[in-house]
């Protein structure tokens, strides 16, 4: 079977009655199975799919199937489905199942979307490389000698290799954006509040989101559409009323284009990276566009920011696996206070121990004022100098990565150097704006080059719309 590029290519084919869904699920079982090697997927819910898109099937032939009938998607190892494995990528939650479906997913559920499985990811979304999940390393399908990028690499892999049309994500600090930039799909994550976190295994709550992978915009609009908006569950979500993204995507005014000085200038972005970035900005004068340089002299200073309040909120939020109520519970424990150090111990990776230390130490009474005090003003900073910069300009582009995917293994010894591939991602969910990744070429070496465009606060259908313009242009 050929490889669907969008929901309304298949939609067609389903009600001229070319293609089933039957088939469709078939063709993306095939191909799971065919490139399992790149462990995009812990688990695939054969079965269960099959059945739904037996449903579906007999919904479109009595016309009464959901907007997103025949479109299948594979969802994170952080997202709750009832009755499902729910492990967070990480040994400490062997054995447990969701006790109830997130919020987001259960509204795609009742468009008729179908479930094919849940992807791999670095343990409970800490990575920017797939390379920390208890369950083996995540390769990128371009090049699998190469990372997927992180935290949600499984579902950008999933989306790239044709083994679901849709994955979704989480974004904390560019975990889906990244991805889709190293994988060359489009990757969204958008306002913090926009869509309920309700289900989302947490991370750090105030910068989590879920976040779409598609094909193209106009799938990851619809999906969008469906999932946001207020709920009950979930006292952050914004309860403002949610557009039709999917039918506002044409973009037909002159826009007022920032772009960040410091980005283009950085001393660790690669020169093919900043070529094709700078050729877009060319292209959007040439096409009568405003485009404009900016300082922005806080770039320095959100990464820290984003890594001692992240990993503050990390310390507080994994508190909850000890091993007393669910999941794995250490064999080798003599009294209490030794179930509780050997399960964490043993149950956690490396990466995830790291940042709940570094969060503890920075919540610490000794250091409380010094680090997380100081990172919160921080913070507000920031916030206030990009939203100055929304009051001038509708949007502002860079970079999604300094690079293009690295190799699997090659920061292992220099974690700084990890840490800096979010570089250019962290903002957007330090200030709590929508951003996208959209491909934008590809390197001599053949990875994707992915271009990063953030708009104002809900802003979603002016990000959504402009993004389909430059992919068409």
């Amino acid at each position: 079977m050929k490889e669907y590029s969008s929901l309304k290519a298949i939609q067609q084919e389903l009600q001229g009655g070319s293609l089933t869904c039957s088939q469709l699920v078939e063709h993306y079982l095939e191909n799971i199975d065919k490139k399992a090697d790149l462990n995009a997927f812990l688990e695939t819910y054969s079965d269960e799919a099959r059945q739904q898109a037996q449903v579906v099937d007999q919904k479109i032939a009595e016309n009464r199937a959901g907007k997103l009938a025949g479109m299948v998607i594979g969802i994170k190892d952080v997202l709750c489905y009832q009755n499902h494995s729910l492990q967070c990528s990480s040994k400490i939650l062997d054995g447990f199942e969701s006790q109830f479906t997130a919020t987001a997913v259960q509204r795609l559920l009742n468009e008729d979307v179908i479930i094919i499985g849940r992807q791999n990811c670095d343990e409970f979304a800490m990575g920017s490389s797939n390379e920390n999940s208890a369950f083996g390393v995540v390769r990128n399908a371009a090049n699998p000698a190469h990372v997927p990028g992180g935290s949600s690499g499984g579902s950008a892999v999933a989306v790239q290799a044709d083994m679901c049309l849709v994955s979704l994500g989480s974004d904390t600090g560019g975990s889906v954006r990244q991805p889709a930039a190293f994988c060359g799909v489009v990757g969204l994550k958008p306002s913090y509040g926009r869509i309920s976190r309700y289900g989302l295994a947490a991370y750090a709550s105030s910068f989590d989101c879920i976040g779409i992978f598609g094909k193209n915009i106009a799938d990851v609009a619809l999906v969008l559409e469906i999932m946001a908006g207020a709920d009950e569950f979930d006292t952050t979500v914004s309860k403002k009323s949610v557009p039709e993204y999917s039918k506002a995507l044409s973009f037909d005014r002159k826009a007022k284009v920032a772009y960040l000085k410091e980005t283009l200038e950085s001393e660790g972005l690669h020169p093919e990276v900043k070529q094709a970035t700078q050729a877009t900005l060319d292209f959007l004068k040439t096409e009568g566009h405003t485009v404009e340089s900016v300082d922005f002299p806080l770039l320095d200073y959100i990464l820290p920011t984003y890594y001692i309040l992240t990993t503050a909120e990390a310390s507080s939020n994994l508190s909850r696996y000890d091993g007393v109520r669910y999941g794995f519970r250490s064999t080798s424990a003599e009294d209490l206070q030794q179930m509780y150090t050997q399960t964490r111990t043993e149950g956690f990776g490396a990466e995830v121990k790291r940042r709940i230390l570094l969060g503890t130490y920075v919540l610490s009474a000794s250091y409380y004022d010094a680090y997380y005090t100081q990172a919160q003003k921080v913070r507000r900073l920031i916030k206030d100098a990009t939203d100055k910069l929304f009051e001038q300009y509708d949007f502002i582009v860079l970079p999604t990565t300094p690079n293009t995917a690295f190799e699997v293994g090659a920061h292992n010894d220099n974690l700084v150097e990890m840490y800096l591939e979010d570089l250019f991602t962290v903002q957007a969910n330090v200030v709590g704006v929508p951003a996208i990744s959209i491909p934008n070429g590809r390197a001599t070496n053949g990875l994707p080059i992915g271009l990063q465009v953030m708009a104002a606060t809900y802003q979603e259908d002016d990000l959504l719309s402009f993004s389909q313009y430059l992919l068409e242009s």
